[in-house]
């Protein structure tokens, strides 16, 4: 029988309890969020939903077509100079999605014959760039650069070293200044994607490779998504403009993609010019995350120190953090739920977002809630 096997399929992850199921949720929900993304708490503020609608009425609906064609719009030209200036790099080029952002960079930038260096805590769209590439892919070990300098020492020809800049699962930070000596010291690219890093760290959210003093070097690129801390939708890659350049020519995501919608566009930008007008919002997240943090481990939960605003709380299993996270919705509490394979480690977690809009009191109840409703 045709797909036959699906049941197979289906049958495993049943008893893994890994089976996963759309949840649509109502656009007024009475639940406390610490399970999307909207970092900044952008996602519904005046000024950005009024930035898609403005955009929507002057555009229309949709790019009409790929970015080379007819998808490119005076306001993806717009968003792309404010991008790459927030961030200090040459330049940028707009993407549908982070997860089409991701596949261009890594795919135009491993030709055949070259070495690509993964770490083994990377997002599912870097590794299904690397999947893709023409190059050769070594995965190394979490967060390690002295890894990353050995696998760099086998290989003579092209290299570049893919790495999420703050890994989503446990929201911890890559060593980015030592990738970047490990590269140069082999003359290899840095490809790194800042995802959970803009808006949240750097000066002002100006994104993990500023902090680390990386931002416009002529040896990095940096991925980005619009659809976090900038409560939109789409994704960026930046750097050199040689790099972009290329990009356009050799990148099938962008060739071959509609545009980014005119909305979603309108939005980025407006929570740009938002963000870069009250920058204490990165600072805000980061603290509501450090206090998120400190409270959960006073209750005796297992919670890993962020170093942005991912917090995580470990979980006996599959089965139970699937059960704690519908508990906690129960209760009133969004919380995310990782469980295989969207975790390297195996290790199941609720996965809480810091976002900079939450106030003492929430804070407060999303802790009583995850300790009252622990496994």
């Amino acid at each position: 029988m045709a797909f036959g096997w699906i049941d197979e399929e289906a049958g495993r992850r049943r008893r893994a309890g890994l089976v996963r199921t759309l949840r649509p949720r109502p656009a007024d929900s009475p639940l406390l969020d610490l399970a999307s993304n909207d970092y900044l708490g952008l996602a519904r503020h005046p000024e950005v939903t009024e930035g898609a609608a403005r955009a929507a009425r002057t555009w229309g609906g949709g790019a009409t077509g790929s970015r080379l064609v007819t998808g490119t719009t005076a306001l993806h030209a717009e968003l792309e100079r404010e991008l790459a200036d927030h961030c200090g790099f040459e330049a940028a080029l707009v993407f549908s999605s982070g997860y089409a952002a991701n596949l261009a960079a890594v795919t135009a930038l491993a030709p055949h014959g070259s070495l690509i260096v993964s770490d083994a805590g990377n997002h599912a769209s870097l590794i299904d760039g690397c999947r893709l590439a023409r190059g050769a892919t070594q995965v190394v070990g979490h967060a390690d650069p002295d890894a990353v300098a050995k696998a760099l020492s086998t290989h003579e020809g092209p290299a570049v070293v893919v790495s999420d800049t703050v890994f989503s699962v446990d929201g911890d930070a890559a060593p980015l200044a030592a990738l970047a000596a490990a590269c140069r010291e082999r003359g290899a690219g840095l490809v790194v994607d800042d995802a959970h890093g803009l808006g949240v760290l750097g000066d002002g959210g100006r994104g993990a490779p500023q902090a680390a003093g990386l931002a416009g070097a002529d040896d990095v690129v940096v991925t980005v998504t619009l659809s976090k801390s900038l409560g939109s939708q789409g994704g960026a890659v930046l750097g050199p403009a040689r790099v972009i350049d290329h990009l356009v020519n050799a990148a099938r995501t962008f060739i071959f993609d509609t545009g980014l919608a005119p909305a979603a566009t309108g939005a980025a930008l407006a929570a740009l010019r938002l963000l870069r007008r009250e920058p204490h919002r990165a600072a805000r997240a980061r603290e509501v995350a450090g206090e998120l943090h400190a409270r959960l481990t006073a209750a005796g939960l297992r919670a890993v120190r962020p170093d942005a605003a991912v917090v995580s709380v470990r979980a006996p299993s599959p089965e139970t953090a699937v059960g704690w996270a519908a508990d906690c919705r129960t209760a009133g509490l969004a919380v995310g739920c990782f469980r295989p394979p969207s975790v390297p480690d195996g290790i199941s977690r609720l996965r809480l977002t810091a976002r900079a809009d939450l106030s003492a009191g929430q804070i407060e109840r999303a802790v009583r809630v995850i300790g009252e409703t622990r496994p």
